[in-house]
């Protein structure tokens, strides 16, 4: 195989991780970015836990869909992450949810 076949199977990868988010963000109330992952989650929970020297957030979440290509299985009941680097946790509102329609993939 050479690297066009890769490079078109990786395109319809995302394509497909996208229009699965789409269609599955309504369902959710946070967005939560590490440095890592992104992911959409209904229970957040971001804890700071200092060490002698330094500090790092500890991130609960629970009923959670994970951005990642390869996972089989995107579907969460629990996800605990641990990290030194910063995080973003955004939660959502109707508005949020609306693609305007010149950026529609159904036309």
């Amino acid at each position: 195989m050479d690297d066009e076949v890769f490079e078109d199977y990786d395109r319809e990868l995302e394509l497909a991780l996208y229009r699965e988010y789409r269609d599955v963000v309504a369902q959710f109330a946070y967005v939560i970015e590490t440095e890592r992952r992104f992911y959409l989650a209904n229970e957040v929970n971001v804890v700071r836990q200092d060490t002698e020297h330094d500090f790092y957030f500890e991130i609960s979440m629970s009923d959670v869909w994970v951005w990642d290509i390869y996972r089989a299985d995107r579907f969460v009941k629990a996800v605990r992450v641990l990290t030194f680097k910063d995080v973003n946790v955004e939660e959502l509102t109707r508005r949020d949810f609306q693609l305007p329609e010149e950026l529609s993939l159904d036309n």
